[in-house]
């Protein structure tokens, strides 16, 4: 037996070496000293790993947590001892919470100064541990190797997440030698086949099922699997985080817009790929007016992620192109369903809201209707486009309006809600899709939590289109607050703030629109200009996104 390749270098080059083993293309950071052997890792390494540097170390976090969902290879953040690591944290939580692959490298004070006060002296993964798959410290040079890659490999394995190791400064800086990685091989789970025919009963019983299609379809790489399941058994379809665009907007069987008449008049939802928490009624669909309940079943990547508190019918977990080909065979096998008149009361439910929806897309009202944006977005809005939401009310209206051609292009924050991520996701989408058309959604609030990294996209000339709707409020706060105690505090923002001038003062290009009919040719000067540009549309506070939850 030959003896493997073994390699050998500083800790900064054994753990780009595994990174690049791993399919990484790009490390995120923002420099600092406890980290430089990262950085000279990525320089000499053939060819170099793409270093991009950004304003704060928040954005670095949520660019690698963004890439770990575009690509569905894990995203690298790299970020320096102490505040460097702490300020990264929110991106890890919201990586937890929507199940994106990606491993921070936190630097870490010096092992032979553990104790004494060194500077930014931390211990850090106990922090950490409680919003990440795993969080730990490697201790020496010669676990480099091992280390990193258990570090990859948990973040990309169902149920993926974010994965946390930091190294001490001076065992960064050390040399150690080990064998080189192969390419890995990604680990599946077989599904229970019994539980599979348990739910093809169920649907084959159903006469007016829904199937609710959420992110982890796309991060499991099933998405033409789930496709497949709905047109051959014409199954009427909603879906959410990036479960959208898996059945293309305007497909007969795509009924998003029907939402509250299918889920409140469904004899079975089956839900796969998603959580059953406050964005879906915490799996209870229906029982309005002493009608049934629906039966609920819970289909999920791995054990952990099918529901404990939901009343459950059926479920199943595993590979999901297994699971949902499964699903479909066993359908089959037995009577065809006839679910027809079912299908076309929920797409009449469809041709409604959409005639409904054309009112408020088109509205001339002054100050602009935030819906009037995307009447003018949504037509241009290019087959590949990637479209990521970083607001509260103002990205509920996208949610509405915005229906994907296409899987793997959109992304929001997910169950945690976390503002800010959005300058770190539109960089690692002009990254993830250099011929791609990316639009950034953006609320007034938002843009307060990251507007300086426009800096980073002239520095390293990522051009995209940012698109805000500027009521000047937190407009999620300003109406519930007011509707809870007749008044509100604390959610007003300055009166039409010029953000655009911020951009063009980083070295972008911008303008401000408060006139409905200017919103279709500034967008197009946008999508025109080549560099960052943002459209600041001013729109009115008091039209704000009807909601029937409050997330709790």
């Amino acid at each position: 037996m030959s003896k493997p390749h073994e390699i050998s270098g500083h800790s900064g080059e054994l753990a780009v070496h595994v990174a690049r083993t791993h399919g990484v293309e790009t490390m995120f950071t923002l420099s600092g000293a406890h980290v430089f052997p990262m950085y000279d890792g990525a320089v000499k390494a053939d060819p170099p790993m793409r270093l991009l540097d950004v304003r704060h170390e928040q954005t670095a976090a949520f660019a690698a947590e963004a890439t770990g969902k575009l690509t569905r290879v894990p995203g690298l953040a790299v970020l320096t001892a102490g505040p460097g690591v702490t300020n990264g944290i929110s991106a890890i939580a919201q990586a937890q919470f929507a199940g994106s692959p990606m491993v921070v490298v936190g630097g870490r004070a010096p092992q032979n100064r553990w104790g004494t006060g060194s500077l930014q002296e931390l211990d850090q993964p106990p922090i950490i541990e409680s919003v990440s798959k795993r969080a730990w410290t490697i201790e020496t040079a010669g676990e480099v190797l091992d280390g990193m890659n258990t570090a990859f490999s948990s973040a990309r394995s169902s149920h993926r997440g974010p994965v946390f190791v930091d190294v001490p400064m001076d065992e960064f800086f050390n040399q150690a030698t080990g064998p080189a990685l192969a390419a890995p091989v990604a680990v599946r789970i077989d599904p229970d086949l019994d539980e599979l025919e348990r739910i093809a009963a169920l649907l084959g019983r159903a006469e007016r099922p829904v199937l609710i299609l959420g992110t982890d379809v796309w991060a499991d790489h099933a998405e033409e699997a789930a496709l497949r399941l709905v047109e051959q058994l014409g199954l009427p379809t909603i879906t959410n985080g990036m479960g959208r665009g898996i059945v293309p907007g305007g497909h007969p069987l795509l009924v998003t817009k029907a939402r509250g008449t299918a889920l409140n008049g469904a004899d079975l939802v089956v839900v796969v790929g998603t959580p059953l928490d406050f964005r879906l009624g915490y799996g209870v669909f229906g029982g309005k007016d002493d009608t049934t309940p629906a039966r609920v079943v819970h289909v999920a990547d791995s054990p952990t992620q099918v529901s404990k508190h939901a009343d459950l019918a059926a479920s199943a977990c595993g590979d999901l192109t297994s699971v949902l080909d499964g699903i479909q065979s066993a359908v089959e096998r037995g009577p065809k369903p006839q679910w027809g008149d079912w299908v076309a009361t929920l797409q009449d439910t469809v041709r409604a809201a959409a005639a409904r929806d054309a009112e408020l897309l088109t509205a001339e009202a002054d100050p602009i209707h935030p819906a009037r944006i995307y009447g003018e977005l949504v037509p241009r809005l290019a087959d590949d486009s990637a479209v990521i939401g970083d607001g509260g009310d103002f990205v509920s209206f996208a949610g509405k309006y915005v229906e994907p051609k296409r899987p793997g292009g959109w992304l929001d924050p997910g169950p945690y809600g976390c503002l800010g991520a959005g300058l770190g996701a539109a960089i690692a989408a002009r990254i993830a899709r250099p011929s791609a058309q990316v639009t950034l959604l953006l609320g007034d609030g938002a843009a307060g939590f990251s507007l300086m990294d426009v800096d980073t996209l002239v520095r390293h000339h990522l051009p995209l289109v940012m698109v805000m709707g500027n009521n000047s409020a937190w407009g999620l706060e300003k109406g519930p607050m007011q509707m809870l105690y007749g008044y509100d505090v604390v959610a007003d923002l300055a009166q039409r703030t010029p953000y655009d001038e911020v951009v063009k003062a980083l070295g972008g290009a911008g303008e401000t629109v408060t006139d409905p009919r200017q919103i279709g040719p500034a967008l197009d000067r946008a999508y025109a200009a080549g560099v960052p540009y943002l459209v600041n549309v001013i729109t009115d506070v008091e039209a704000a996104y009807p909601r029937s939850t409050f997330g709790i």
